[in-house]
């Protein structure tokens, strides 16, 4: 690969002879320009691995020009070389402080500056080759980074798939709670990552009921209230199962799994919180959660119209809900409609995850 030089000076026969000794070997290919601001916009559009630059120019002089290539990505460790003829140590000081790697004289006949020119070259392929590397050592952590997010998401689906297939054997409870979830984070206007987070995590909301006796979880008529005290402990059982997590989107189930059942009006179990002290993930959740909760079938229940549910929503904001949660849900009520009555299998929504990581 040959090296690529940017040289820029006003005169015609200096660009000549360096572009005739700089490419003399055949190593090099020179990109000369004798207008400073349009060699600039060359900058900003491709990668050179060596600047020759002259000092005294119209429009732009060397001290300017090598400032503001400094700024320029991949331009801030590449030799950049200033010709001039100028030797005072002001003008020499001016240079370095804006990023000068060198100096040459405008006809380097030495054998001496010529050393020192062919030096500068092999600094340059050098730079070159130590930012590939680098680039590709992002590019290798970046990919492993991915396919540990990939892991990640593929245990707390199937964790929370395994809890659910107790009492549910199509999954689709977990699928559509992580959908509505995202329907109201997104309406809230939530950051990317934390709309991201909350999707995947939400499936983690009922992992404590790993913990609850079939008897209890799969009883067909109503819970005495020894049973429902029984059943409710599977918020704090979730909220320790995934304690203490270094993972992320655990953390975040976590907090999940433990308030999502706390009222807005501070009426809701383990801890009775109420308001923004239920984490904004919880709070989140347990609307979406709710919502399935009431349209779907279960051994107690026959399904609940969606217009019916959306009547319980509206009743029971600000007492249960967060009223902005509910609002952002009901917000786009056609969507939520579509979730609702809809087939939802495993495969897809696996890849809508893997899509979804990659964006953000």
């Amino acid at each position: 690969m040959l090296t690529q030089a940017l040289l820029v000076d006003d005169s015609r026969s200096v660009l000549d002879f360096l572009t005739r000794l700089l490419e003399a070997d055949g190593t090099v290919q020179v990109t000369a320009y004798t207008c400073p601001l349009q060699a600039m916009t060359s900058a900003m559009q491709r990668q050179y691995d060596i600047v020759l630059v002259d000092y005294e120019m119209p429009r732009m002089d060397g001290v300017t020009f090598i400032r503001e290539l400094r700024a320029i990505e991949n331009f801030g460790n590449i030799p950049i070389v200033m010709i001039t003829s100028v030797q005072t140590d002001d003008v020499r000081m001016q240079a370095l402080e804006a990023g000068a790697t060198d100096f040459l004289p405008k006809h380097p006949q030495t054998l001496e500056t010529r050393v020192r020119l062919r030096n500068l070259i092999r600094l340059g392929i050098a730079v070159r080759q130590l930012n590939d590397r680098a680039a590709d050592l992002v590019r290798e952590v970046a990919s492993a980074t991915q396919k540990l997010q990939e892991r990640e998401e593929e245990i707390i689906l199937r964790l929370a798939l395994a809890v659910e297939y107790r009492d549910n054997d199509t999954g689709e409870h977990t699928l559509r709670v992580a959908k509505y979830s995202r329907i109201i984070a997104e309406e809230l206007g939530l950051p990317s990552r934390l709309i991201r987070d909350i999707y995947l995590a939400a499936p983690l909301h009922d992992v404590g009921k790993v913990a609850i006796p079939d008897s209890i979880l799969l009883k067909p008529g109503r819970l005495n209230a020894e049973e429902i005290a029984i059943i409710r402990t599977h918020a704090v059982i979730g909220g320790r199962i995934l304690a203490d997590s270094h993972c992320e989107l655990i953390q975040l189930g976590a907090e999940i799994a433990a308030a999502h059942h706390e009222r807005w009006d501070g009426s809701g179990y383990p801890n009775g919180l109420r308001e923004t002290d239920i984490p904004i993930a919880a709070r989140v959740v347990a609307v979406a959660d709710v919502f399935d909760a009431l349209t779907m079938k279960r051994p107690y229940k026959d399904p609940m119209p969606p217009a019916d549910a959306r009547r319980y929503l509206e009743d029971n904001k600000a007492r249960q809900f967060d009223p902005a949660c509910v609002d952002a849900f009901l917000s786009r009520w056609n969507e939520v409609v579509a979730i609702a009555t809809a087939q939802h299998t495993i495969a897809p929504w696996q890849a809508e995850m893997r899509t979804l990581s990659t964006a953000v």
